[in-house]
């Protein structure tokens, strides 16, 4: 394993999205020794960066990640996020009123049976919240000792900016992979320009981009990718045929096309660290074998090029809540 650095925070230079195991994804019911055993292997493997949310389960993830961290906690990067649950009594879909947060944060802390939060997003941008309040509360958690880190997940360039005044931003999180190029509106550019780490999500377009997925019968019938805009009847076929772009890069270096997907991720940013999930060990192993694939800068170039699928890779309820230029925002308090 190759490592980077999240502005000065030291991560894996691939680290494994725990999401899964818990939530929404076929199999995320199976035994929780099944996927302790997953996560024990990635820390084979020399993975340091792990990512949960309280959403996922909601709540259960937190207690699988912190179960299988449990006596090596010192040898990892724990990653958490807030504000798109209420306990406080807010009405949703987000909450990051700063009563909330400390709400959030302490529940965060047992579940995961730790002290401290090395890298704490706040999951969604909170219209309802100037982002000067969020990240004023989240500097009291770091001076208080409970929270390391500041992240935002999927946060527009204004949003961004004006976090990023009140308090250095470690890491953005946002949706980004050969097949979902949002960053590429700016915001890549910015968090350039910051010194602000990307911690890609979905780096394998939900598992479209491993080849594995062939047809919606292989999903559970709570596996919410059926909802999913690329993973329609009128989508999927299309999104199938296109991936033979990168099939094709893939033969040339005896690879799996999750490998390639990867590989160009971290060729394309030198402070980046993608999440790739899994529930399984042998797709883990392939997954961590990317961090050794050096693409040609010819290679590089082929894959930015590829087509891009058929569907949105968000539905469009999740679409409403992701920060993006037009979108109402906040204003300063000064509270």
């Amino acid at each position: 394993m190759k490592y980077t650095n999240l502005r000065d925070l030291t991560v894996s230079s691939i680290g494994l999205g725990c999401m899964g195991m818990s939530h929404l994804y076929t199999g995320f019911t199976q035994a929780d020794d099944v996927s302790i055993r997953t996560i024990h292997r990635a820390l084979e493997l020399g993975v340091t960066h792990f990512d949960t949310a309280e959403l996922y389960g909601p709540f259960t993830n937190e207690v699988l990640v912190g179960k299988a961290l449990k006596g090596r906690r010192d040898q990892v990067v724990i990653a958490t996020k807030f504000g798109l649950r209420s306990h406080v009594g807010n009405e949703g879909p987000t909450d990051s009123s700063p009563a909330n947060i400390r709400a959030a944060v302490e529940g965060s802390l047992t579940r995961l049976g730790t002290d401290y939060i090395d890298l704490y997003y706040q999951h969604r941008i909170d219209r309802n919240t100037p982002i000067e309040d969020v990240v004023g509360t989240m500097s009291e958690l770091i001076t208080e000792g409970k929270i390391r880190h500041i992240g935002l997940s999927e946060a527009g360039q204004d949003n961004i900016r004006r976090a990023n005044a009140v308090h250095p931003i470690t890491a953005l999180q946002s949706e980004y992979s050969l097949w979902t190029r949002d960053g590429e509106d700016g915001t890549l550019d910015l968090l350039k320009e910051l010194g602000i780490g990307f911690v890609p999500y979905s780096p394998l377009s939900r598992g479209l981009l491993s080849g594995s997925i062939r047809s919606r019968v292989q999903f559970a019938t709570d596996d919410w990718r059926l909802t999913n805009p690329r993973f329609q009847e009128d989508t999927l076929p299309h999104n199938l045929e296109v991936l033979t772009e990168v099939e094709t890069i893939a033969a040339e270096l005896d690879a799996t096309t999750s490998q390639i997907a990867l590989a160009w991720l971290l060729a394309k940013g030198s402070d980046w660290s993608p999440i790739p999930g899994t529930i399984r060990i042998d797709h883990l192993e392939e997954d961590m074998a990317a961090a050794d694939i050096e693409l040609s800068a010819d290679q590089v170039a082929i894959l930015d090029r590829v087509t891009q699928p058929a569907g949105d890779h968000h539905t469009a309820a999740q679409a409403m809540m992701l920060d993006r230029e037009g979108s109402p925002v906040a204003t300063t308090t000064g509270n």
